[in-house]
């Protein structure tokens, strides 16, 4: 089963797009949805942007895994 978060994409190079999760970044690949920007908020699955996801709908998702991290 795979948990996917969202983050927010806070640098783009040629193919790659660095993603933010609240302070930890990782690199991913934009190559299968060109159409991402600084800004956004994705899903990333095996280093692949897969999804863009609306800012509201992020940011609760967020919201909620921040609060089951606490319990």
């Amino acid at each position: 089963m795979c948990l996917a978060i969202p983050g927010k994409i806070t640098k783009i190079e040629k193919d790659l797009a660095t993603v933010d999760y609240d302070g930890e970044t990782r690199v991913a690949s934009i190559a299968l949805k060109k159409d991402v920007k600084i800004g956004d908020y994705v899903i990333v699955n095996a280093k692949f942007i897969m999804q863009i996801i609306p800012e509201e709908e992020a940011k609760k998702a967020i919201k909620v895994w921040n609060l089951t991290d606490e319990a």
